[in-house]
């Protein structure tokens, strides 16, 4: 298949769907603040669309609300005016979602009639819808695990896969976007520190699954203070649970414990690769962007450090200094992995670069 057009609408198409994602994230995470999550019992992918538009169909959806464990068992008190507040940002997070779709299947169709995909470009493009899929599948079966029993919130394990599941498919939208705007000459040649960028990436991915930890398991008030926690540096509880080993994923202290050491060991790392980054011949593109991991890993670990001592000010039903410091957290969190995935795409392989000359980037 012969195409002579630029992959720049291409490209562009990409970036909007990395900067959807990124608010998609973040509604997401306003949904778990507010505790917006189970407002709405039932996935209907069409008539889901519009809210209730009469006081008729809101009663509709806030009795079937009352029938979930959530509202038996925490949220008793709610009026419909309550129910109103938080079935608005989980029907805004299932509606963005909706967008992304068109966003994805308008211009692909369009792209394709104008024969401007490639061969080599196939691929990727199937592995995003797959991704993006898979994450509409995930999020419904995180929701329904909190409709069910005695159940008051979605289970923390399908709130971390859900997340995770998220920041993948962001990434790979992100790496793929830069495939078709990233130009040879700013790429550099250093396999020890991609290696070692690689390894950092890994221990985020661990940190970020502790983070939803933290989130479902409303963790942070189990320790509230810093440095110390509950006035021990290691706290005695971690060794006395009868949990075992479950206790990484369950007991409140183990987990908090495991994201504050993940934190430090990346502040760690990422000051060492910034040192060795430095050492090595770059382009301009990468000596610009070596930089943001040290200066974004530095903030996340502040952010953390105040969502924490912040987190004895919770007043349900309301969006205080808590909820600020963890948006924000969840949001540096994201830009962090983003700066990795970033200066991670920069450095290559001693073998030619092995994006095809078929992408066009000296068009762009």
């Amino acid at each position: 298949m012969q195409i002579s057009r630029s992959s720049r609408p291409v490209a562009i198409w990409l970036i909007v769907g990395v900067f959807m994602l990124i608010v998609q994230i973040i509604l997401g995470g306003i949904t778990r603040l507010t505790g917006s999550g189970l407002s709405i019992t039932e996935w209907n992918v069409v008539t889901g669309a519009l809210p209730p538009l009469n006081e008729q169909q809101w009663l509709a959806e806030f009795h079937k609300y009352q029938l979930t464990p959530q509202y038996r068992l925490l949220n008793s008190n709610f009026t419909l005016s309550t129910f109103k507040f938080i079935f608005f940002w989980e029907w805004f997070h299932r509606l963005w979602a909706r967008l992304m779709g068109f966003v994805f299947l308008i211009p692909f169709i369009i792209f394709l009639v104008q024969r401007r995909f490639r061969a080599d470009m196939i691929k990727p493009l199937f592995i995003l819808f797959l991704l993006g899929a898979l994450q509409g599948a995930v999020g419904w079966i995180m929701v329904a695990s909190g409709l069910t029993g005695d159940a008051i919130y979605v289970k923390p394990t399908r709130l971390a896969l859900h997340f995770i599941f998220a920041l993948g498919l962001l990434s790979y939208t992100f790496w793929f976007a830069l495939k078709l705007l990233v130009k040879r000459k700013d790429l550099v040649y250093n396999k020890g520190l991609k290696s070692y960028t690689l390894f950092i990436i890994a221990v985020l991915v661990l940190q970020l699954i502790y983070g939803a930890f933290m989130a479902g398991y409303k963790a942070a008030p189990a320790a509230p203070t810093w440095p110390d926690v509950n006035g021990a540096f290691i706290p005695a509880s971690i060794f006395n649970t009868h949990d075992g080993w479950v206790s990484i994923i369950q007991n409140l202290i183990t987990i908090q414990f495991i994201h504050r050491m993940l934190a430090y060991l990346l502040v760690l790392l990422v000051v060492i690769w910034w040192i060795k980054a430095f050492t090595i011949k770059s382009s301009s593109l990468f000596a610009g962007a070596r930089i943001v991991p040290v200066i974004l890993v530095l903030v996340q670990l502040t952010l953390g450090i105040l969502t924490v001592l912040n987190s004895l000010k919770i007043i349900p039903g309301h969006w205080t200094v808590f909820q600020w410091m963890a948006q924000l957290h969840q949001i540096v969190a994201m830009l962090f992995l983003l700066s990795l995935v970033f200066v991670l795409f920069l450095m290559k392989k001693k073998q030619i670069f092995p994006i095809a000359p078929s992408f066009d980037t000296q068009s762009i």
